[in-house]
């Protein structure tokens, strides 16, 4: 007999987030974790006592800020440089140029804070107050006599399991790259608050959090080269959205090579050197943001029937792996790395995990119509198909608008004008996809992301009347280009005409 509704593996945010929302369908959890965690740093530990905050709800080290934090201080930076545009401030007080002029102990206070009050809600304190059963330590599946999750020498039998595990970094194959030491996008806010924090830094990799520490720090007054190996940063977005990125990077001072791969590190006199390519680079530090991979080494997956293909695991769209019994969901998939998809990718699978107790249907991973968001300054968001994508589906049925922000009042009003929309539509008016490079884009892209989920015409878009001056008028004006062609002109009326009930 099953002692649990559902056994979860992992103390990843997704991890507890399932736990809770299990409990609170009234289904029996246990939540195993590692003794360490996703809260517990092996290189850089918080031992000043003015870091720490009783707030943790029973974490075993208090939460690291995140590259988030680290973004929006930037941000501010930015900001308090942009005030003499606007007088008001002298033109001779300096903008923000070196590091060590901020005050680092109530930076890492506030941002600490942050993280504890984001990670309270789903605290091993709360957890245990919805009746999951909370287990500390390394476990790993047995398949005799009957499947089950064996953890301090004591057997957890469920009717069902969900492995939602931390990843890890991935490593490149760099010659002397772990000798010589580096650093991950969490240890990044650590390592500032030093006595002497590093002043060049070398980031390997373009992935979000890459881009996003490139130019908080080169806000800060450090100096910053992003190696990327790939043609462009961000591989997934479109080579236009990419670039234009990249651009706003250098434009702020980051160093960016792409096409370059890293072939050797070495530590000289205190220096780390790097070999990309030809060329010899010194710096203070190296930070990591190649990717990350999840960590399942250690659960014994294949004595259990659980298949993996590149060290990924093998799933259907119910997010079930090969083993019926066993689900998986957050960063233990790999692949989209956003809290946001991993909440809802744990929703999936506990829905169809628990669905012969407590549900009667079973649920389907859609992607589609879920958003992301890159969070530099302007932020990247992108909702469904890149251009690439749609083009290779739908061939020549495909039609891209554009629009600039800098024709909007309240980006000339704000001197934000950097940015464009970008709409990915059918020749029939079906969206397809959006990317939104600029001011507000994270809440800019949830609209084009409700219009593909509501399988809303181009027109629908276009038809928006938005608050003048607002950036919401940014999505009008682009759809807008689709009823300025012939095609687009003719599916107006016809959807018109279908409106007011006249046959078509």
């Amino acid at each position: 007999m099953a002692d649990y509704d559902i056994v979860i593996i992992g103390g990843s945010p997704a991890g507890r987030y399932a736990a809770a929302i299990a409990a609170q369908q009234n289904a029996t959890v246990a939540l195993v974790e590692r003794e360490q965690g996703a809260i517990q740093n092996s290189k850089f530990k918080l031992q000043n006592s003015k870091f720490s905050d009783s707030r943790t709800g029973g974490f075993l080290n208090p939460p690291l800020p995140t590259p988030d934090s680290l973004s929006y201080i930037g941000q501010l930076a930015r900001q308090w440089e942009k005030m003499g545009n606007f007088g008001l401030r002298s033109s001779h007080e300096n903008a923000i140029d070196d590091c060590q002029s901020i005050q680092w102990e109530r930076v890492m206070q506030w941002a600490q804070n942050v993280q504890s009050n984001l990670a309270e809600e789903n605290s091993p304190t709360v957890l245990a107050a919805l009746g999951v059963d909370f287990i500390l330590g390394q476990g790993k599946f047995v398949a005799q006599p009957n499947l089950c999750f064996v953890v301090n020498n004591r057997c957890l039998a469920a009717r069902k399991y969900l492995i939602a595990t931390n990843p890890r970094p991935i490593v490149p194959a760099i010659e002397g790259l772990a000798v010589t030491g580096y650093l991950t996008a969490t240890e990044v806010f650590s390592s500032l608050t030093s006595p002497n924090p590093p002043k060049r830094w070398a980031i390997l990799g373009g992935d979000p959090n890459g881009c996003q520490l490139a130019q908080a720090l080169a806000r800060l007054g450090l100096d910053v080269t992003l190696i990327v190996q790939r043609p462009h940063i961000l591989p997934r977005e479109d080579l236009e959205i990419a670039q234009l990125l990249q651009a706003i990077l250098e434009a702020e001072g980051v160093r960016v090579l792409t096409n370059t791969t890293v072939t050797q590190v070495k530590g000289i006199e205190g220096k780390k050197w790097v070999q990309a390519d030809r060329e010899a680079m010194e710096f203070d530090e190296i930070v990591l943001c190649a990717g990350q991979q999840p960590e399942l080494e250690q659960l014994n997956l294949e004595a259990v029937g659980v298949k993996t293909q590149r060290d990924r695991l093998r799933l259907n769209q119910k997010l079930q792996t090969t083993n019926l019994h066993i689900y998986a969901c957050g960063d233990a998939i790999g692949g989209y790395q956003f809290a946001h998809i991993a909440n809802y990718e744990a929703r999936i699978a506990l829905h169809n995990a628990l669905q012969n107790a407590l549900f009667s249907s079973h649920y389907r991973v859609d992607y589609r119509n879920i958003p992301w968001l890159v969070s530099t300054d302007p932020p990247l968001a992108r909702v469904g198909f890149t251009v690439a994508q749609a083009r290779q589906k739908y061939g020549n049925d495909v039609l891209v608008l554009q629009h600039y922000f800098k024709t909007l009042a309240i980006a000339q009003i704000r001197d934000e004008m950097t940015g464009i929309c970008q709409l990915v539509v059918r020749r029939n008016g079906t969206i397809l996809g959006g990317a939104i490079i600029g001011s507000q884009a994270g809440e800019l892209i949830n609209v084009i992301a409700l219009a593909i989920a509501q399988k809303l015409k181009i027109d629908s878009i276009a038809d928006l009347v938005s608050v003048y001056p607002s950036w919401g008028e940014i999505l009008a004006q682009t759809a807008s280009e689709y009823l300025s062609t012939p095609l687009g002109q003719k599916n107006w009326l016809q959807n018109l005409l279908a409106k007011i009930g006249c046959r078509v």
